[in-house]
C-alpha cells in the first residue's frame, strides 16, 4: 500500500504528468526534457529524482549523458503508468506543445545521423574495421545464422551492403534499406560490380520497414541499433515482419565509454548491455536463443539471435 501512495504522490503533479506522457514515447535524456518542458535542468532533475524514487521512471547513465525511461519492470510503477498514461488529454495545449517540441527533438538527431552518413558514407567500411575485425563479426553472424538457406532477407541500415553480401550464398533475396541516398548509392555500385543478381536496395528507415506483416526469413541489424534514438520501436517492427520461422540477428558494441563516438558520429547508444538487449527483444515479442561475444580492436562486439515467441 505505501509503494502505491508514493508512486500516486510521484506523479500528481503537472510537469511529473507531462514527463510521463513524453516518455511514453520514448527515452530521453535530461537535457532535451529540460529543452522540452521549458524549465530550469535542477527542477527537472529532482522531478526525475522522485519518480525514479517511487518506482515510475528507469534511469540510466551511458557517459556523460543520463537517459530516463518509463518502468518496465513489472509491479506498481509500471501498472501505474498504463493507467495515467491511458487518461491524460494528449488533446491539452501544453501537451500539444511538448509533442510539437519532441518532434523537433526527433528531427534534429535524424538530421545529425543522416549528415554523419552523408559525409562518411564512402568510407564506412574502413570507419568500422576501427572498432572491431569485421571479418571476425561476418563469419560469426553466418555461423549464428547455421548456413541454412532461406527465402526472404532484410538487412536494416545497409550502409555499404557488406551483410547482404555475406548473406546472398544463403537467401534467395535480400534487401537493404537506409535512410541516406549517399549510402544507397555506394551499396548500390558495390553490388553491380560483384554482381549479386538476388540482392537490391532501397530508401527506408528501421521504424517503417515497408515489408507485409511475416514475410521476412531474416533480418539483420549490423552495427544499426547504436543509432536508434527508440531501439525498442525498430525491434518492434522487426517483430511484425518476422516470419514465424525466421530469426533476427543483432551486432553491436557492448557497453563502453568512447564518448567521442557519441560527439562525433552520431552513436545514440555507447553500446549495449548483454541482458538489456534480451530485454528489448522481450518488449518486441521475440526470445533470444544465442549470444556470442567478440574481442577485437578497440571495442567488444556482441550478436544476439533473435526468434518470434510463437
Amino acid at each position: 500500500m505505501e509503494h502505491l501512495l508514493a508512486a500516486l504522490r510521484a506523479a500528481a503533479e503537472t510537469t511529473r504528468l507531462r514527463v510521463l506522457a513524453l516518455l511514453a514515447r520514448g527515452e530521453l535524456t535530461v537535457g532535451e526534457l529540460v529543452q522540452i518542458l521549458g524549465q530550469s535542468q535542477p527542477r527537472v532533475s529532482r522531478h526525475l529524482k522522485l519518480m525514479c524514487e517511487a518506482g515510475l521512471l528507469d534511469r540510466f547513465q551511458e557517459g556523460t549523458m543520463v537517459f530516463y525511461r518509463l518502468a518496465d519492470a513489472g509491479g506498481v510503477g509500471e501498472a501505474l503508468n498504463t493507467a495515467l498514461i491511458s487518461l491524460i488529454p494528449l488533446e491539452d495545449d501544453g501537451l500539444s506543445r511538448d509533442h510539437v517540441a519532441l518532434t523537433e527533438i526527433r528531427k534534429e538527431r535524424l538530421e545529425k545521423a543522416q549528415s554523419y552518413f552523408r559525409q562518411n558514407a564512402r568510407s564506412w567500411d574502413e570507419m568500422r574495421s576501427l572498432y572491431v575485425a569485421e571479418e571476425q563479426v561476418e563469419a560469426a553472424l553466418v555461423d549464428m545464422q547455421g548456413k541454412k538457406q532461406q527465402g526472404r532477407m532484410l538487412d536494416v541500415g545497409t550502409g555499404t551492403g557488406r551483410m547482404l553480401e555475406v548473406f546472398s550464398p544463403y537467401v534467395e533475396q535480400a534487401v537493404g534499406i537506409d535512410l541516406s541516398r549517399e549510402m544507397l548509392a555506394v551499396a548500390r555500385a558495390n553490388l553491380a560490380q560483384k554482381e549479386y543478381p538476388n540482392c537490391q536496395v532501397r530508401l527506408g528507415d528501421m521504424y517503417t520497414l515497408g515489408v507485409e506483416p511475416g514475410s521476412q526469413d531474416l533480418i539483420v541489424f549490423h552495427q544499426v541499433l547504436h543509432f536508434a534514438g527508440e531501439p525498442v520501436h525498430a525491434l518492434l517492427e522487426a517483430s511484425r515482419a518476422l516470419s514465424k520461422t525466421g530469426m533476427l540477428l543483432v551486432a553491436d558494441f557492448a557497453p563502453h565509454e568512447e564518448e567521442y563516438l557519441r560527439a562525433d558520429h552520431a552513436h545514440r547508444r555507447l553500446g549495449f548491455g548483454e541482458k538489456e538487449m534480451i530485454n528489448l527483444g522481450v518488449q518486441a515479442g521475440l526470445k533470444c536463443s544465442a549470444v556470442k561475444h567478440l574481442d577485437g580492436g578497440k571495442l567488444r562486439v556482441t550478436i544476439w539471435k533473435f526468434e518470434t515467441l510463437s
